[in-house]
Order: structure tokens, then C-alpha cells, then sequence
């Protein structure tokens, strides 16, 4: 049994063959679609943040509504990118939005991709310190959103306050008890998955990792995921740790999916490289019948490790068609795998 998730990019483009016109509509089909995933069975309602683009970006309106709307699915994030983030707003943030969800928050957060923009995170306010660089920047981001998660008192409170406090030193409020639990970390590196699982975090691994081996994806992906398990163990965390990896699936059910995904194109792992000297692996996208799809997902050996499945979706197809994918896989190809 494994947890079954879409995550949505939310694109969007002003033209005639986009579902997807504007940021008004993405992010009311972002919405309607997590109502619609939650009625048909899905497990999970997951958004990719990215800055100066035609994509979502700032995540907690977003998954504050679908909180209210929905009532039992997971809404989660994969993934928001730490460099941008004041820990101490994303804190008051996130609190808030998981308690108008019902504490059904699953944060994925990371150091993020390859930006938009030279450095975006300047433009936010933020400054490198001395010897350090950006990936350290969103690390130490990550570390003290963390630290304001636990709900210890930090502030010295005023003594003539305009309203009377708790005794003791003041956190930050609104505070969300158990979503310290729930933040995932998206790792491109063995040693990234290390470090998470140290800290407590679960993991998540998406469709694009650094290639350390030389290996096809999946298989780069199971060793990351071994290792990430192992350091969990050794740290010596009481709650088991929670596993994501993305993938690209289609079923080929009838004439129109396979006019949208019936080709070769995206059948093999890509290499490229993310920087002049950062050489990485691209996930293959899986597009078959599904009795096909059952015997070629078999073989993946990081859906395998993995306890939850992070679906990406064609957001600018538009919701009926997304609703459409994602209930032929549970119905026609998650069963012949043990997924449901």
C-alpha cells in the first residue's frame, strides 16, 4: 500500500491551446483539482514553488483554500525553495494554514532549482554570509525554520504589552504542535539525504537527481533512499520516516492520451548538466497501456523504496483531464502493483 499524490507545477501561458491563462486560473484549478483528487481517492494535493515565473509561487494562500475545501487529503508542497523564505514569517505561515487544514500539512522544502533570475534570493532581501553559498543559504534558512517549529519560547516579552502574555518567553504564533513532524526535505544528493534524515525530515526525491554513479535514475534514487533510511536509524528518530519519489505516469486509455503522450520522446532516462560543472540525471516519463505501464513500474526500484508516490501532472490540460489521468492510474494500474 502506497500513498498516491499529484504534484502540479502550476504553469501557466496566455495562449489558445493552455487550460491555464492566467495566475487566477492556476490557482483556482489548483484548487478544484484537490477537490476532485480527494473525491476520487487520492492521497495527496502537492505544489512545486518557483519565483519570477509563469508558475505558483507563493504557497500558503494557496494551500490555506485547499484546506478549507477539502477535508482529508495531504497538501503538501514539493518543493519551496529556502533561499526565499523568512523562517520567522513561513513559520506564523505554515502554522496557520495547517491549522485551517486540520493538520494535513506535508511541507516539502529544499535548497531549490535552478532559478528564474541571477540570484533571486537577493531581491528578497538576503545576503550570503562569508564562505558560504547558496545552497547553505537555504540550508541555514531550513534549519532555523526548524528550530521555530519545535514551539520553544525565544522573545523576551514587553513589560508594558498591549495585551497580557503567558508567562515565560514568547514563540512565534499561530503554532501547529505536530507539524515539525510533517516537513519533508527535497534532496538531489546522497549526502543532502543524510543530512535530512539527521535532522528529522522526511525525504523527498523528485524526477531530476545529481548524478553520482553513472547509473540510470531509479536505481541512483533506491541507493539515496537506502542510505537516507539507514542515517534515520542511526540517529535514532522514535516516528518511522516517510519516503516521496515523483514520477511522470500516463496510462494510454484512449485516443486523446495517446495524442498527448503516445510517443517515444521521454522513454529514457536525460543527462544535462544544472550548472557548468553540476552533471545531473533526468527521469524518464512512463506512457503506456496499462498492463504495459504495471510490468515497466515493476522494475523501478526507487517506487519500490518509496512509501508515497508523487504524481506530476499537465496542470494546463486543465482539471477534467488531470482527473482523468489520475483515476486510471488508481483504478487500472496502481492495483496491478500493490499500491491499492
Amino acid at each position: 500500500m502506497k500513498k498516491i499524490g499529484f504534484l502540479s507545477f502550476g504553469h501557466w501561458t496566455p495562449s489558445a491551446q493552455s487550460q491555464t491563462r492566467s495566475a487566477a486560473d492556476v490557482l483556482l484549478q489548483s484548487i478544484d483539482l484537490a477537490v476532485e483528487a480527494e473525491r476520487i481517492g487520492v492521497d495527496g494535493a502537492y505544489y512545486r514553488v518557483h519565483h519570477f515565473a509563469r508558475q505558483l509561487s507563493s504557497p500558503f494562500p494557496l494551500l490555506a483554500a485547499v484546506g478549507a475545501k477539502t477535508k482529508k487529503i495531504e497538501i503538501g508542497t514539493a518543493v519551496i525553495d529556502m533561499r526565499y523564505e523568512n523562517p520567522h514569517y513561513m513559520a506564523e505561515d505554515a502554522g496557520s494554514a495547517d491549522l485551517i487544514a486540520g493538520s494535513r500539512l506535508q511541507l516539502g522544502i529544499s535548497r531549490g532549482s535552478p532559478e528564474q533570475v541571477i540570484d533571486g534570493w537577493r531581491h528578497f532581501g538576503y545576503q550570503l554570509k562569508e564562505s558560504e553559498d547558496d545552497a547553505a543559504l537555504g540550508r541555514r534558512h531550513a534549519e532555523t525554520f526548524l528550530g521555530l517549529l519545535a514551539g520553544k519560547g525565544f522573545a523576551q516579552p514587553n513589560p508594558r504589552p498591549m495585551f497580557p502574555n503567558p508567562p515565560g518567553l514568547l514563540r512565534l504564533e499561530p503554532f501547529s504542535a505536530s507539524l515539525r513532524e510533517r516537513i519533508w526535505w527535497g534532496s538531489a544528493t546522497n549526502a543532502t539525504a543524510v543530512w535530512a534524515a539527521k535532522l528529522g525530515m522526511n525525504l523527498q526525491s523528485s524526477t531530476l537527481k545529481f548524478d553520482e554513479s553513472g547509473e540510470p535514475l531509479h536505481i541512483q534514487q533506491a541507493r539515496q533512499i537506502r542510505a537516507y533510511r539507514a542515517a534515520w536509524a542511526e540517529a535514532g528518530h522514535a516516528r518511522p520516516p516517510r519516503v516521496s519519489v515523483s514520477r511522470s505516469i500516463f496510462p494510454l486509455m484512449n485516443d486523446r492520451d495517446r495524442a498527448y503522450f503516445g510517443t517515444d520522446e521521454e522513454q529514457q532516462d536525460q543527462i544535462g548538466f544544472l550548472d557548468e560543472s553540476t552533471r545531473a540525471v533526468f527521469g524518464r516519463g512512463y506512457a503506456a497501456e496499462p498492463d504495459v505501464l504495471i510490468e515497466q513500474l515493476k522494475k523501478d526500484e526507487a517506487l519500490a523504496e518509496a512509501d508515497t508516490i508523487l504524481l506530476t501532472i499537465p496542470n494546463q490540460l486543465g482539471v477534467a483531464y488531470n482527473v482523468h489521468v489520475l483515476e486510471s492510474i488508481l483504478t487500472h494500474v496502481a492495483p496491478g502493483l500493490g499500491w491499492r
